[in-house]
């Protein structure tokens, strides 16, 4: 049966999220999709090269209908700044995305930011629409550990505001069982919550050749390059790897390297070198289907957060795509990250913010033979296309939006 099915997400294509990918896995299964979003400004806070905000926009992408609506675009540490980015879209999205995106079966809402509540519901009354919620990431939990917010009473306030949104959606969507076990230890009922993991977008995240021209543009040639590739925030407790760099000064081939934009990143440049720290190299942030070329110049990639419990239950998104990728993997993550990438004997782990053990771990694959590396990196890949397909989950989410659509008719 073709869906009529309605994709509600603050961030969309080109922007690094997975609506996208999701919205065009929908259309080649038959289904009419529309997708409501921002102008696309994520990570910066700038609005994208060939837009500009305006009243609203469509375009088609994937054969999805995109219909971008304007927000206050910002990236920044403050909090007041955020908030607006936030309370921008909802505003935008819940005014215009009742009377613009048309009638629909069925939606999918895309959680964070917590604000998308208001669109989610001003969609789902007027239209009369059952949604399905996707947890990325838990609220207040994530404001905590971010150190966006530490108001204890704010941070109550936006707890009972989730508990609110998981009531009134049909079925939710966590990326872990840790994720899983924290809604239910709330209250949610275990039969709502659907676990499907994250995936890499399979079209750019695969192994490829290493290329000899690419290391020495940027300065990667002849180095053992352990790499981060990301979001330079206040979540990835980047000062970490900075503190590693100092101790592994006595391995003059080792370099450690931070691809991406972020807030944190104009600090952390500054840090490295006022403390002469040559062996941390810096590389622009790159398109995502940049992002295989150097990563098979890596000899290992590096997965790092901060240490909180919120942390712990989660995998991040590009835990995926360094597995998709065929290389071994540096799990900074404890948790479910780390018996992802364990699991699957795709690498090897230690505590986050722990400069000694980070340091250790990457002299600890320093001195590994190259080819138990590369095993490292082929077990990884194998794991995901057995248990992270793209396809496989996109396959159930078809699956549990017709539910929720039949039960919506009904």
């Amino acid at each position: 049966m073709s869906l009529r099915i309605l994709l509600l997400s603050q961030y969309y294509d080109p922007e690094p999220f997975k609506g996208d990918a999701l919205g065009g896995g929908l259309v080649r299964r038959g289904h009419r999709v529309t997708a409501v979003t921002g102008f696309p400004n994520y990570p910066l806070g700038r609005t994208y090269e060939g837009y500009r905000q305006r009243p609203w926009q469509w375009e088609r992408r994937r054969g999805v209908r995109v219909l971008r609506l304007p927000m206050y675009p910002d990236h920044t540490r403050s909090a007041v700044r955020r908030a607006l980015t936030y309370g921008t879209f909802a505003a935008s999205a819940s005014t215009l995305g009742p009377a613009l995106c048309g009638p629909q079966d069925v939606m999918w809402v895309y959680h964070p930011p917590l604000t998308v509540a208001g669109p989610a519901l001003a969609i789902s009354r007027l239209r009369r629409v059952p949604f399905v919620l996707e947890i990325q990431d838990l609220w207040p939990e994530t404001l905590a550990a971010t150190g966006m917010v530490g108001s204890p009473r704010l941070l109550g306030a936006v707890g009972r505001a989730a508990m609110a949104l998981y009531r009134r959606a049909s079925a939710l969507v966590v990326i872990s069982e840790g994720f899983k076990r924290n809604l239910a230890a709330k209250g949610v009922p275990a039969d709502k919550v659907h676990v499907i993991p994250n995936w890499a977008d399979e079209e750019v995240y695969r192994p490829v050749a290493p290329d000899p021209a690419l290391a020495r543009r940027w300065g990667l040639e002849g180095r053992f390059n352990v790499m981060f590739g990301g979001n330079l925030g206040p979540a990835q407790g980047l000062g970490t790897v900075l503190d590693a760099a100092d101790r592994l000064r006595g391995l003059p081939d080792v370099q450690l390297v931070l691809v991406g934009e972020g807030v944190d990143r104009e600090g952390l440049e500054r840090s490295a070198a006022e403390r002469g720290l040559t062996n941390v190299r810096f590389l622009p942030r790159q398109p995502p289907e940049a992002m295989p070329a150097l990563y098979a110049l890596a000899d290992a990639l590096l997965l790092h957060l901060r240490r909180d419990p919120l942390f712990e239950i989660t995998i991040p998104s590009k835990t995926l795509a360094y597995l998709a990728c065929g290389r071994p993997v540096l799990c900074a993550v404890p948790g479910d990250a780390a018996e992802a990438v364990l699991g699957a004997g795709a690498g090897v782990a230690c505590p986050s913010e722990d400069p000694a053990a980070l340091a250790e771990a990457v002299r600890t694959l320093h001195a590994m033979p190259s080819l138990r590396r590369e095993a490292m990196g082929a077990a990884g890949r194998a794991a995901y296309l057995a248990l992270y397909s793209q396809e496989g989950a996109i396959g159930r989410y078809e699956a549990l939006l017709a539910r929720v659509a039949r039960r919506g008719k009904a």
